[in-house]
């Protein structure tokens, strides 16, 4: 339950909610017009991959520049499309289609008469561009002009008829023009971006549902009665007859989404003058000349030439002829060539969960995977988008789903950064109070992460404890005491995190650090002998100091000595306790063997003491700079084999010669004692004892040195000869 919970707060209701924001912000006029250059950008692209020219039962015949310098200034007088008219009928096209209004008379009447005689010459099926008016503008349904007129309602509609193109009245041709031709509505309403991309295939006026220019053309074309279509608003418009059986989709409004495929150079066009002046030399002059078929074709004339008022932008150019627009209607239906646009809920779902489970998936992942999602995504998306137009004429919106795609990868990256910010502070807070400000700055520089909850690694721990703590105690005041162990704890502390070590704890006098985490550290045993020294030497100047500050401490604190214990080699390292309350801390057999180095120094009279292993680790990094006493073998209590011991003597740049020939002489008494050479290794002891660096009486606190514990130890085996396999270890019986 709990992880279900997780999910939906951080995965699901993110994704909900952006997907859903860009869903309706996709609704907005600006970003629809985005999403439409997408879509004419998919329709240029697939321009290559169709069949290269419409369908041959269509020719556009084209007022172009040509017709207006045979005929001049435009309009024509309508005698010429009389005669034009007369002529093209006469190879008995299917229908002639005049994207061209006729609404209002001509000036001169033997214009409208020759019109007319030309049109009911040609005998052929001809529809007249009508509009749609204003009630006091134009006729009503119920009109005698309308019910003489040849122009009939579609019967069969159903569904709801508030969201057709709606008017009133209507503009039919003028006079018997009216009668003797179809008519249909050229309305087509550009949209936000000005394109006309939805065209209505009906119109209702009056409470009547009337086709429209394309759609008569078509009805005249396949020869289709009012009674044999069959329109669903929202779904569709049924024609079935003799010659033609068609289901068109439409939309609430009743009308197409036009699939553009062609410009004009993709139809099958023909200049008006040229084709009406070649028609003219072959029926009237009787001569032979090339033409383009129009038998049993649709013939559409419309303005094409640059200038006149009939243009406006398609997906293919700015500035278009119309008249194209019913082409490609024509030409869809014609062809079952539909262009459908998905529905937005499969879409707005699928986003949400690919979105949920992106987010899911990758918000951890590596940012290399990460983008590669973020990046992978919307180019496969667009991909689908351009291969679902190119080949099915499918309209998958690009613009609001990759919005909402992005917000979300920038919701996860900008999550990432507040998480990976709120873990900074955090190892900032957790690890601040253990380690210098610089090594917290370090680690999260890094973007090293500690492993929290326990993990083995090798370091070296570090133990200290003042020497007759007890007698402090006794003869120092709570308020004194405490100020005293501040000034001492915090020197301490200051030179161990310099030189990159991590407070584990304090425990009384006692520090407790370590070297090597929560980041490691290569060279950690150098670090830590180096600390060692380091808080040997400003002890002694806090004796100084405290000294010479008179009366305000007792004798005891300017004698205050330390001792320090390392050892190095693999613990168990992390956060333990309860699940309230934990310590960052360090456990194993090697952090008690560095205590035991701290509490078994007393024994042989030194006051920093290491194992081999840390001595070891120290000299590959630091080489010579620390300068090590062997102090033999030992069996610590808890373990069963021998330790090899060392005493950290100090810094090779702070040793005077007088040390090292102590250190000579010290170890070649070590040599002769291993060979219980007795009386040449008390010689040898008794020499160094008097050059050690630590003299009881001379040097504060001090009580005893290597070379006086040896010399004991000697004298103790000249009285009492060890066991025939004596091997030199010594074995503790304290911690």
């Amino acid at each position: 339950m709990k992880t279900i919970f997780v999910f939906l707060k951080q995965h699901f209701f993110p994704a909900l909610v952006a997907m859903t924001l860009a869903l309706l912000l996709g609704l907005s006029g600006w970003m629809q017009n985005v999403e439409n250059i997408t879509l004419d950008l998919r329709t240029k692209l697939r321009v290559r991959w169709q069949p290269p020219m419409a369908d041959e039962q269509q020719l556009v015949v084209g007022i172009d520049e040509q017709s207006l310098q045979d005929y001049k200034r435009w309009p024509w007088p309508r005698s010429v499309h009389g005669l034009f008219l007369s002529l093209v009928g006469l190879t008995r096209p299917s229908v002639i289609t005049w994207d061209i209004l006729f609404t209002e008379p001509s000036q001169e009447t033997e214009e409208d008469e020759r019109f007319l005689r030309g049109l009911k010459a040609s005998k052929a099926n001809v529809v007249f561009g009508a509009m749609r008016a204003e009630k006091d503008e134009g006729l009503m349904p119920d009109d005698p002009i309308v019910k003489a007129s040849s122009l009939a309602p579609l019967k069969n509609v159903t569904g709801d008829r508030s969201r057709l193109l709606t008017t009133p009245g209507m503009l039919l041709s003028a006079g018997e023009l009216a009668v003797a031709a179809k008519s249909g509505f050229v309305d087509t309403p550009p949209g936000p971006d000005g394109v006309r991309r939805w065209v209505p295939l009906m119109v209702s006026i009056g409470g009547e549902v009337y086709p429209t220019l394309s759609m008569q053309t078509l009805m005249q074309h396949w020869q289709v009665k009012p009674e044999e279509i069959s329109v669903r608003i929202g779904e569709s418009v049924t024609i079935t007859n003799a010659f033609a059986k068609r289901t068109i989709p439409i939309d609430e409004t009743g009308a197409l989404f036009v699939n553009y495929r062609y410009a004009s150079d993709g139809f099958h066009t023909e200049g008006y003058s040229q084709l009406a002046s070649s028609l003219r030399k072959i029926f009237v002059e009787k001569k032979e000349v090339k033409v383009p078929p129009t038998t049993g074709r649709i013939i559409l004339v419309g303005q094409m030439a640059d200038g006149l008022s009939d243009m406006g932008p398609t997906p293919f150019a700015p500035n278009t002829p119309l008249v194209l627009v019913h082409a490609n209607v024509i030409d869809n239906v014609l062809r079952e060539d539909y262009a459908r646009a998905l529905k937005w809920w499969p879409i707005w779902l699928g986003a949400l969960v690919l979105g949920a489970g992106g987010l899911r998936v990758f918000s951890q992942r590596k940012l290399v995977a990460q983008g590669a999602f973020a990046l992978g995504v919307p180019v496969l998306y667009l991909a689908l988008g351009a291969i679902l137009w190119v080949k099915g004429s499918l309209w998958l919106p690009l613009v609001w789903p990759l919005v909402g795609f992005f917000s979300l990868q920038v919701f996860m990256i900008a999550r990432r950064l507040i998480a990976e910010q709120r873990a900074k502070e955090q190892i900032k807070g957790m690890f601040g109070t253990y380690v210098s400000p610089a090594l917290v700055s370090r680690m999260v520089a890094s973007g090293e992460s500690p492993q929290l909850g326990g993990h083995e690694d090798e370091i070296t721990a570090y133990f200290s404890d003042i020497q007759g703590f007890s007698g402090f105690s006794e003869k120092l005041e709570p308020a004194k005491l405490v100020e005293l162990m501040n000034e001492y704890l915090t020197a301490c502390t200051d030179i161990v995190q310099e030189e990159g070590g991590t407070l584990d704890k304090y425990i009384g006098d006692a520090v407790v650090a370590m070297f090597g985490a929560p980041i490691p550290l290569p060279d950690h045993a150098f670090r830590a002998c180096v600390a060692s020294q380091r808080v040997q030497k400003n002890l002694l100047e806090l004796r100084v100091k405290w000294e010479s500050e008179g009366d305000k401490w007792p004798q005891i604190v300017w004698r205050m000595q330390s001792r320090i214990g390392l050892n190095s080699g693999q613990c168990i390292i992390g956060n333990m306790g309860s699940r309230t309350r934990f310590n960052y801390t360090m456990m194993g057999d090697n952090v008690n063997l560095a205590a035991r180095m701290e509490s078994g120094a007393k024994a042989w009279g030194v006051y920093t003491m290491c194992s081999e292993a840390t001595k070891v680790a120290c000299e590959q990094h630091g080489g010579d700079r620390v300068v090590f006493r062997s102090l033999g073998k030992v069996i610590v209590m808890g373990r069963s084999k021998p330790v090899p011991f060392y005493e950290i003597v100090g810094l090779k740049e702070n040793l005077t010669p007088q040390t090292y020939e102590c250190l000579a002489i010290f170890a070649e008494g070590m040599t002769k004692y291993y060979a219980q050479d007795w009386e040449g290794a008390l010689a040898c002891f008794a020499r160094s004892e008097l050059i050690e660096p630590n003299v009881p009486g001379k040097t504060p606190g001090v009580s005893s040195n290597p070379s006086l514990v040896f010399r004991d130890k000697v004298r103790h085996f000249q009285e009492h000869p060890p066991a025939a396999d004596w091997d030199g270890v010594h074995v503790a019986k304290e911690k």
